[in-house]
């Protein structure tokens, strides 16, 4: 067995974002043993079937769902049973998701001292108005609150989530959020574009004429803004949503971006066994059912072909600053990225075909534009 990366789900929110359509479900009070059984057993049975010896782990992602939701004592209570099953050394990369509501100085305190040494915080906006239309239950001034918290505990790999793409009746100021997230001082920053997933109340709102999305051109403006402040800020583009200072970019992301094989742990997480993936069911208490009668709690699973393959790993090269190598290209390959470097979507350098912004926009029909002359 040859992961050495982890994610671990928390499918429990306070309440449900009104565009959110992870696997999660809304409780006042997350069933902490409950959950912590299940992890432990989903990784038994994980380990009788997939025949492993114990785990090297390079990195562990805690997220959701609000892992902050689950309080003091659960993440020790986690990585003793962690132990049981897998090392890891200081060098790990330990992220835990966090929302600043339930993020407290004990909290922080309690994490550091089990390991965690990245906080993923869930900003979003600094907006009021549109943090109550997204359902986010802090105000304005939590992250910075949050933030201090994890930086007094010792935690100062603090990397911040921001939405753009937001309907423009709210008249949210863009830049007046970025200079916010940035006067935090992150170590990272991750960009999310708002979209109207069917299942969720945005989707319904959208598809009953009750919420317009702004337009694309807003939304890829909105992009650039991002793309322009965050950069002159210091902070590195490495991968097309995603900024990080010099050494701090997520090991974690970055592992799924490069095709390695990772292990999933609760509902709705995904594994990759190359070239199998496997996912989980998305339900709480279906997890629960099947890990009960001892079996794990799969959802469905698929065997990426060579053609998939090839495709998934252009668009995972092009979505990151690595790019994908251009030399000894054929012919066709050579004229598209010509012609793509006319239009101002790509650079070579080194050797390297890498999008620049404008290409980032356009990454989904690029990829498959090189999928069809590689």
């Amino acid at each position: 067995m040859s992961a050495r990366y982890l994610y671990i789900h928390v499918p429990f929110c306070l309440r449900r974002c009104s565009y959110c359509d992870f696997a999660v479900q809304a409780t006042r009070s997350a069933p902490v043993d409950a959950w912590l059984q299940a992890i432990d057993r989903e990784l038994e049975l994980l380990r009788a079937k997939q025949a492993w010896g114990r785990l090297d782990l390079e990195t562990i992602y805690l997220g959701g769902g609000t892992p902050s939701l689950l309080g003091t004592g659960a993440v020790p209570r986690l990585v003793e049973i962690l132990g049981r099953y897998a090392d890891w050394t200081d060098a790990v990369e330990f992220t835990a998701e966090a929302n600043p509501e339930t993020f407290t100085p004990e909290l922080a305190a309690d994490w550091r001292a089990a390991g965690v040494n990245r906080i993923s915080l869930g900003a979003q906006t600094f907006h009021p108005e549109v943090l109550r239309w997204m359902g986010r239950l802090h105000g304005a001034d939590g992250p910075g609150r949050a933030v201090a918290s994890a930086r007094d505990a010792g935690i100062d790999n603090v990397s911040i989530d921001l939405i753009f793409g937001l309907p423009e009746r709210f008249n949210r100021n863009w830049v007046a959020d970025l200079e916010h997230a940035l006067a935090l001082d992150p170590t990272h920053v991750s960009l999310y574009g708002l979209t109207a997933e069917p299942a969720t109340p945005l989707g319904r709102w959208v598809s009953e004429g009750r919420e317009i999305l702004c337009d694309e051109e807003t939304y890829a403006q909105e992009y650039r803004t991002a793309v322009r402040l965050l950069t002159e800020a210091g902070l590195e583009h490495y991968e097309v949503s995603n900024f990080a200072r010099p050494g701090k970019q997520s090991r974690h992301n970055s592992a799924y971006w490069t095709g390695a094989a990772y292990i999933g742990l609760g509902p709705g997480a995904h594994s990759f066994y190359p070239p199998r993936r496997v996912w989980n069911d998305r339900s709480w208490d279906a997890c629960q059912a099947a890990l009960a009668e001892g079996r794990l709690p799969r959802a469905d699973e698929e065997t990426v072909d060579a053609a998939a393959e090839r495709l998934e790993r252009i668009w995972l090269s092009l979505r990151t600053r690595g790019g994908l190598p251009v030399a000894g290209s054929s012919e066709r390959a050579s004229s598209l990225a010509r012609r793509w470097q006319e239009a101002g979507w790509a650079a070579v350098e080194g050797g390297r075909l890498r999008l620049t912004t404008e290409g980032w926009l356009l990454l989904d029909r690029l990829a498959v534009e090189w999928e069809g002359v590689a």
